[in-house]
C-alpha cells in the first residue's frame, strides 16, 4: 500500500502509459474532480483525504445541509458589473474563497504544498499552509504568488510553538489560524482500516526539531492522545499567542455561539467556524446550521469565515448571505491536486469563483454588501438581521 501511495506521488496522480493518452473527458465541476480523483489516487491516499470521524454523520449533514438552505433571488437588478473583492486583516483579495489548511499534499501529488500554492496564486487565491505540510512553511511562502496564511497547533513545547509562529511570519505569511478544535482527534475509522501511514520520503518538516514520529497518530498504543497536540491549551494561550504573533491570528474550530463570544473577548482577529470537515467530533451540526447563531452573537465585532461542505457557487452565496465573509474549502483542491498537479488546483477555485458569480447574478445580487439574509427563503425584510 505504501508502494502505491508513493507511485502516485511521484507520477503526480496522472494516469500512466496508453491512459495518460487517451482523450480525457471534460471536468466541469467539482464533483467531476472529485470523481476523477478517486481514480488517480491511490486507494489510502483516498481514504485519508475523504474520510470523515465514526459514521461520518456530520460529513454527510455538511452536503446536505445546504441542499436544505433555499434562495430568494431578485429580478430586474442591474448585474452588469459584479463586485466580489472582500477586504479581510488589510488583504484585499479578489473574490471570498481561500485554500483551507490540509495535511500531507505529498499524498497526492511529487510536488505537494509547492504545486498547491503554485496553482492558488494561478487562481488568486489565498492559501492557508498546514502545520502539517509535507514542504518546509519558506518554500511554500517563497513559491508564493499570492497572500499566504499559516495554521497551527499550539505544542506541548511553547518554545518551539514560539518559533514555528516566528518562522511562519518571518517566510511571509500574514495572518495565524489557530486550529481550536482538536486537543485529540476522532475515530477515523477509513485511515484504519488501510493502516495509514505516511510513505517513505514524506515527512513534517515543520514540525523538525519536536522529536515526533511523522507515522505516529496516537503517543502510545491505546492512548486518545497526539504528540503533535497539547490537549491542556485553554483561553490563557489564546492571550500568549498575540502577544509576540505580529499578525491577525484566528480561531478555527469555532461552532458554540458562547465560544464564539468568549473569542470576541480573548481579542482574536477572526473566527473560521468549522467542524474540521467532519473529521473529529461525528454528529455536530454541519458548519452552515452552526454559523447562524454565530454571526448573529457575534454582531459584526470580528470578521467571520467557515469552512465545511463548500462544492458549488451557491454554497458560497449561502454562506454569505447567513453573514460569512468567506469560505475556505479543503477537499475538492485536493482533487483538483489529485487530477492535475497545480492546474487542477486552479481550475478548481475557477469553477468555484465563476459559480459563485453565476448565483450572484442570478439571485439579482451585484456586490458582497447586498448578500444577506434577505436572500434567502423565505423572503425576509432586507434591513432585517
Amino acid at each position: 500500500m505504501l508502494a502505491a501511495a508513493a507511485g502516485l506521488a511521484a507520477t503526480g496522480g496522472w494516469p500512466r502509459g496508453a491512459e495518460a493518452n487517451a482523450p480525457q473527458p471534460a471536468l466541469a465541476s467539482l464533483s467531476d474532480y472529485e470523481a476523477a480523483a478517486r481514480e488517480r489516487m491511490a486507494h489510502m491516499a483516498w481514504e485519508y483525504i475523504n474520510g470523515g470521524a465514526a459514521d461520518e454523520a456530520t460529513l454527510r449533514w455538511n452536503r446536505e445541509a445546504f441542499e436544505r438552505v433555499r434562495l430568494a433571488p431578485r429580478a430586474l437588478v442591474d448585474v452588469s458589473h459584479l463586485d466580489t473583492r472582500v477586504k479581510l486583516f488589510g488583504q484585499e483579495l479578489p473574490f471570498p474563497i481561500l485554500l483551507a489548511p490540509t495535511a500531507y499534499h505529498g499524498l497526492v501529488h511529487a510536488e505537494g504544498e509547492l504545486a498547491t500554492v503554485r496553482g492558488a496564486g494561478a487562481a488568486n487565491a489565498a492559501m492557508v499552509i498546514s502545520t502539517a505540510a509535507n514542504t518546509r512553511v519558506e518554500e511554500i511562502a517563497a513559491a508564493a504568488t499570492g497572500p499566504v496564511w499559516f495554521q497551527l497547533y499550539i505544542q506541548r513545547d511553547r518554545g518551539f510553538t514560539r518559533d514555528l509562529v516566528q518562522r511562519a511570519v518571518t517566510a511571509g505569511c500574514r495572518a495565524l489560524v489557530l486550529t481550536v478544535d482538536t486537543p485529540v482527534t476522532g475515530p477515523r475509522n477509513r485511515e484504519t482500516r488501510t493502516g495509514f501511514a505516511l510513505p517513505a520520503g514524506l515527512g513534517l518538516p515543520n514540525l523538525q526539531g519536536l522529536k515526533v514520529d511523522a507515522n505516529a497518530h496516537r503517543s502510545r498504543e491505546g492512548s486518545i492522545y497526539s504528540p503533535i497536540t497539547d490537549p491542556s491549551v485553554t483561553w490563557k494561550e489564546i492571550d500568549w499567542l498575540r502577544s509576540f504573533a505580529r499578525v491577525p491570528v484566528l480561531l478555527k474550530g469555532i461552532l458554540h455561539p458562547e465560544d464564539a463570544a468568549l473569542a470576541v473577548k480573548a481579542g482574536a482577529s477572526g473566527l473560521i467556524v468549522s467542524n474540521h470537515g467532519g473529521r473529529n467530533l461525528d454528529t455536530v451540526p454541519a458548519t452552515i446550521e452552526a454559523l447562524p447563531p454565530i454571526t448573529q452573537r457575534v454582531a459584526g465585532r470580528l470578521p467571520i469565515l467557515m469552512d465545511g461542505g463548500i462544492r458549488r457557487g451557491t454554497d458560497v452565496l449561502k454562506a454569505l448571505a447567513y453573514g460569512a465573509r468567506a469560505v475556505l474549502i479543503g477537499r475538492p483542491y485536493l482533487h483538483g491536486l489529485g487530477v492535475a498537479g497545480a492546474h487542477g488546483v486552479t481550475r478548481v477555485v475557477e469553477i468555484l469563483r465563476q459559480e459563485f458569480e453565476m448565483a450572484m447574478a442570478l439571485s439579482g445580487r451585484a456586490s458582497l454588501a447586498h448578500l444577506d439574509r434577505s436572500l434567502l427563503w423565505p423572503p425576509r425584510n432586507p434591513r432585517e438581521k
